[in-house]
């Protein structure tokens, strides 16, 4: 593997929330206090460690997530990203997104992200409806949520908003009638996901105990295809699983990922993949806010792994990741990342006949430009790949 690809993408995790969500299993963690300079030294610290090994990049993008990052300082914000500046090239149009939720208290403080520099702002709307919030454990109403979109919208060159459909009771016109206020209100994009019952969660231990709280696998499917027609039409085609877009608004920092591009993890419980050397490494910081800030303090950095990925590895993880896009993986740049063809019988990824199997069942398809999934197999996609990769 070539060490050509000089951009790199930022991801900040702040990990702390007001409360628990009972569908969430990201890294969150309630705290009644927070010390917001300890942290400012301790992202500092890592962003240091991080330049020293990935000297020569140029950023491209800026992801704040978490947790809840409009609880972050907007002071906290601004010192992150100077910090970002003085040890690496930045991109004139780098994208710097902050995850916000839409309370009243957080949304206060949207004109002060921007002026720290942040130019794309996603809200956890979830949904439009009250009780549904009341039932996803979401601080804020949906009066708050629509102000708060109306706030982005006069604050940020770019914002975005999430949706969560396929709860419990949910009818398919319900859901209609919301999703289709969501694009009166909506810029150029949304991020709408299905319901999942995760483990770990509150949902979770609840299902266990056999409450029923998101619509049957039949449902869900059918609510999926009316959320594509319906996108299609407004023209914010999904341009991945969950993601829709008017072409040219897509989150740029999640297509890195996507793609299968260099990008960093800051913070605890994050995530990281970038090559140097002909090598490339995998990185994860240690989850426990408390773990992470004790080993930045004592070793510039909160790394509870890092660990060289073989080849095999890198293509299957990048194969995973292209397939989630509609747009899939394009055949002249996968040879150029991975010195190899996608398909083939000596030593690639994929085997012809499986490949071929697919595109028989309407699952796949693959050009000379590239393969992807069809609308079918995208609903199928952890089936799809499995098999191939089985």
């Amino acid at each position: 593997m070539k060490d050509a690809q000089q951009n790199l993408a930022v991801y900040i995790h702040w990990p702390y929330c007001i409360s628990k969500c009972p569908y969430c299993d990201f890294n969150s963690h309630v705290a009644a206090t927070i010390d917001h300079e300890t942290w400012r030294t301790a992202y500092r610290k890592e962003i240091a460690h991080y330049a020293i090994l990935l000297p020569n990049r140029r950023v491209t993008s800026v992801f704040f997530g978490g947790g809840t990052p409009s609880l972050m300082e907007p002071q906290t914000v601004a010192m992150i990203l100077e910090e970002i500046v003085r040890h690496w090239a930045v991109a004139e149009d780098v994208e710097i997104t902050l995850e916000a939720n839409p309370n009243s208290a957080e949304a206060q403080k949207f004109a002060a992200f921007r002026q720290a520099g942040v130019n794309r702002l996603s809200l956890g709307v979830q949904s439009l409806n009250d009780d549904a919030l009341k039932f996803l454990g979401r601080a804020h109403d949906a009066n708050e949520g629509r102000r708060a979109i109306d706030l982005a919208a006069r604050h940020f060159p770019r914002f975005s908003f999430d949706m969560i459909y396929a709860r419990k009771d949910q009818s398919m016109a319900a859901w209609e009638q919301e999703l289709r206020e969501a694009l009166t209100l909506a810029d150029g994009h949304l991020s709408l996901y299905q319901l999942t019952i995760e483990p770990g969660t509150q949902f979770h231990t609840r299902n266990a105990r056999g409450e029923t709280l998101a619509v049957d696998a039949e449902d869900a499917a059918a609510m999926y295809e009316l959320t594509q027609d319906i996108l299609q039409a407004a023209g914010l085609p999904a341009y991945e699983v969950s993601n829709h877009a008017k072409p040219g608004a897509e989150s740029r920092h999640n297509l890195a990922y996507w793609h299968y591009d260099d990008y960093i993890g800051i913070g605890p419980g994050a995530h990281g993949r970038y090559a140097g050397n002909g090598r490339r490494w995998a990185t994860e910081d240690h989850r426990a806010p408390d773990v992470w800030l004790a080993q930045v303090n004592e070793k510039g950095q909160g790394l509870r792994l890092c660990e060289e990925i073989d080849h095999a590895t890198a293509r299957r993880e990048a194969l995973m990741m292209g397939l989630r896009l509609t747009s899939g993986i394009e055949h002249a740049v996968w040879e150029k990342k991975f010195n190899v063809a996608l398909i083939g019988e000596n030593g690639n990824l994929l085997r012809p006949e499986k490949v071929r199997r697919l595109e028989q069942e309407g699952y796949l398809t693959n050009s000379k430009s590239g393969l992807k999934t069809t609308a079918a197999g995208m609903q199928r996609l952890n089936a799809v790949l499995g098999y191939l990769v089985g």
